[in-house]
């Protein structure tokens, strides 16, 4: 009879092979968090922490630069949520499968969740509908806590690396830059270039708003141009019978 805690190790070690692959580019990802925190001037706890609290790249540097910026708390905050939506998405989408568990490992699941977990287990899920609860949680602890790990590290190795450098180096470009990074895969159909060029021009347009609310205009005006633009393109056409 196979050794049942060691059938339970390969179910752990199944999801640190399957996340394995993508850790590189989570590496520079972590660093540009930990220096957006450090350049501006978080203390090392709340520079680093937030990655146990917030545990979401895009929202961790939108953070620091927002209240870098002496926006207004509400605003930051606001920011982040909106940031964040397509976990909502994703957790309706993994409770399929993941039904059943306690309360406990729910939050465990749920404090967890990324684009990449989520993406995995949702794969390996679909491809082994056999599998058991516990086998489909284990596998998950596998990819998400990995991650975790490297996040955590690659978060305190930039913001100590930042903390570092001279201010004469200037290099706060390298947060514009990361979102360019991060926006320009996501245009994959004409809405989410409507989206990326109406919330664009509105950031600009804004730019002068106090408190940082042309960020958030400009967030919600690119939503509702990406919703707009998909609603038409999928509108029946005009002597259409389907």
């Amino acid at each position: 009879m196979p050794d049942k805690k060691n059938e339970e190790w390969q179910d752990w070690l199944e999801g640190i092979r399957a996340i394995a692959p993508l850790l590189p580019a989570a590496l520079p990802f972590g660093m540009m968090a930990g220096l957006a925190a450090a350049k501006v001037d978080f203390d090392a706890l709340l520079g680093i922490g937030q990655s146990a609290i917030i545990f979401a790249g895009a929202s961790q540097i939108a953070m620091s630069q927002l209240i870098g910026e002496k926006a207004l708390p509400a605003m930051a905050v606001l920011t982040v949520l909106l940031i964040n939506l397509r976990f909502a998405m994703y957790s309706a989408s993994l409770s399929l499968h993941l039904r059943g568990l306690s309360g406990t490992k729910k939050s465990l699941v749920a404090y967890l969740l990324t684009d990449q977990a989520y993406a995995l287990a949702l794969a390996r899920f679909t491809l082994h509908p056999d599998w058991s609860l516990d086998r489909k949680f284990r596998f998950y602890l596998g990819t998400a806590i990995t991650l975790w790990i490297v996040w955590m590290a690659s978060t305190a190795l930039g913001y100590y690396l930042g903390a570092g450098l001279p201010p004469s180096w200037g290099l706060e470009f390298g947060v514009p830059i990361t979102f360019i990074a991060l926006m320009v895969p996501g245009l994959r159909d004409s809405a989410t270039v409507a989206a990326a060029c109406v919330g664009g021009v509105m950031a600009v347009i804004a730019a002068p708003l106090p408190n940082n609310l042309g960020l958030f205009l400009a967030a919600l005006c690119g939503i509702a141009a990406g919703y707009a633009w998909e609603s038409i393109m999928l509108a029946p056409q005009e002597g259409d019978d389907t």
